[in-house]
């Protein structure tokens, strides 16, 4: 009825010891005993999962295209030779992405080390593990 880990994950059906059954997982009701009844409430979570992951896969695929026409211009102080202070962060992008009406978390945003130059820069998001974006980010002096 729910993921245990080293165990399954929810809606498998798997052979357990009768002491563990008893006194871990039907208390706790993260498991069910095999009855038809359990089976038909199986399938229905199966589906429900299902479509709800359809559903969630073509959310973050819109999230994707969004992302993948928007550009964002972060303007950074400079000093001599156009050497910026400080640096241009995940959190920085994501708010100038809000700026423009685009909500992300900033944890999505594959940037290994801050932007610490100015110029154009291409940032990988990914919106979920399957589904990546690239987001233009402008860095320019102010």
């Amino acid at each position: 009825m729910a993921d245990v880990e080293g165990l399954g994950k929810e809606g498998e059906i798997v052979k357990v010891s009768d002491g563990h059954a008893r006194n871990h997982l039907l208390p706790r009701k993260l498991a069910a005993l095999v009855t038809q009844a359990a089976r038909k409430r199986l399938e229905k979570i199966r589906a429900d999962r299902e479509t709800r992951l359809k559903a969630e896969l073509e959310a973050a695929r819109a999230m994707a295209e969004k992302l993948d026409q928007a550009s964002c211009t972060i303007a950074v102080k400079t000093g001599e030779n156009d050497k910026i202070f400080g640096s241009v962060t995940g959190a920085n992008i994501a708010d100038a992405l809000k700026a423009q009406g685009l909500e992300i978390d900033r944890h999505i945003l594959d940037l290994p080390e801050p932007i610490k130059e100015l110029g154009v820069f291409t940032v990988k998001a990914k919106v979920r593990p399957d589904v990546e974006a690239s987001i233009k980010v402008w860095v320019v002096a102010e």
